[in-house]
């Protein structure tokens, strides 16, 4: 009787602890999604710093160097989205033309097969509160901004001090761990930067085939639609969907014929067979290490906790981890399940 109190009250307690965790790092996003993202871009760039920093390169001068560079970096694809989006904008009427009759045959046709009535789903007058939306899209975009320039700022500090952090971690183990706690952070860097820099080549190479396929079949606004694809594949397997969808929209919805729809689906179809048997086998490889099912939980949580940031850096994340299950001894039987251990799973 009470060995099973024991098992309640710590069931209880385990539960409890586990919503309060959860709900503080929802609640803590400010703070942590910036900081997260910062050391994500940190580990990315340590390479590039270390090789300035062996030209004799003041570190702080390198540090400032890197935070620029990125900064480059992502001004360059907002503009690029940006100008692909405002030519969007500008045809936008003739495409609500060509959307609207497509939109109302899909709402007669949901209507038909569906319990859904018309009623249900109409706006009354005034429901509409067109100062309101404006004033959370620019609260949205005050936002970003801060969170951006803050992730920016973080990157610069943590490539600045990151031996003093790297010493810290090490100091926190007893002398005769040192040497493993530094591999440990050394294989956790490796990982982080390998997947990144992995990603990022896919990126680039997905764009191409996506621009490929839609321009040839006569895609409207394939540059746009290959520049965001090819974005959304950093979310693994949910971002290849939602970017189809998207291309759905934006490539045949606003003013496609049935051959541009052919060509989306027929270009989608390539680049996945293309991405998942040929390129990223070699490009990303198994870097991260994470099996398929806790790879797509892991993307959800994120999405739940944090949002589209969290579906972005939960995979990275997770691999941090992971390698740090594998390295302490305590923890390897968490390492076996995370892991994608192909062949030792054949025997189930």
């Amino acid at each position: 009787m009470v060995k099973g109190k024991q098992i309640v009250f710590r069931g209880a307690a385990v539960i409890l602890g586990m919503y309060f965790l959860v709900l503080g790092i929802v609640k803590a996003k400010p703070l942590l999604a910036p900081l997260a993202t910062a050391i994500l871009l940190a580990m990315l760039m340590i390479p590039v710093a270390r090789k300035m920093e062996s030209w004799k390169i003041n570190r702080v001068v390198t540090s400032l160097l890197n935070v620029f560079f990125l900064f480059l970096i992502s001004l360059g694809f907002a503009a690029l989205i940006g100008m692909q989006i405002q030519n969007f904008v500008a045809d936008w009427d003739k495409a609500e033309e060509k959307i609207m009759p497509k939109i109302e045959q899909l709402k007669d046709y949901i209507f038909e097969k569906t319990p859904l009535k018309k009623e249900q789903l109409s706006l009354k007058p005034g429901d509409t509160k067109v100062g309101e939306h404006a004033i959370d899209f620019a609260n949205g975009i005050y936002n970003f901004t801060g969170n951006y320039l803050i992730t920016l700022i973080y990157t610069f500090f943590l490539l600045n001090y990151r031996q003093k952090f790297k010493n810290f971690f090490i100091r926190l183990f007893k002398d005769e761990d040192k040497d493993e706690v530094e591999k440990t952070l050394q294989q956790t860097s490796g990982v982080t930067q390998k997947y990144l820099v992995g990603k990022f080549l896919l990126m680039i190479f997905l764009a191409v085939l996506y621009a490929i396929g839609m321009g040839v079949t006569g895609v409207n606004n394939f540059i746009v639609i290959s520049l965001l694809a090819a974005l959304l594949s950093i979310i693994p397997y949910i971002g290849n969907i939602i970017a189809f969808f998207i291309a759905i929209g934006l490539g045949y919805l606003s003013g496609g014929d049935t051959t541009a729809l052919i060509g989306i689906i027929v270009t989608f179809g390539v680049a996945q067979f293309i991405e998942s048997y040929l390129l990223e086998p070699y490009v990303v490889g198994d870097n991260v290490n994470l099996d398929p099912l806790i790879t797509i939980l892991a993307v959800i949580v994120g999405s739940l906790l944090w949002g589209i940031i969290g579906m972005i850096i939960a995979v990275p994340i997770l691999g941090m981890v992971n390698v740090v299950f594998k390295h302490v001894q305590a923890l390897k039987p968490y390492h076996y399940l995370l892991s994608n251990n192909a062949d030792e799973n054949k025997d189930g």
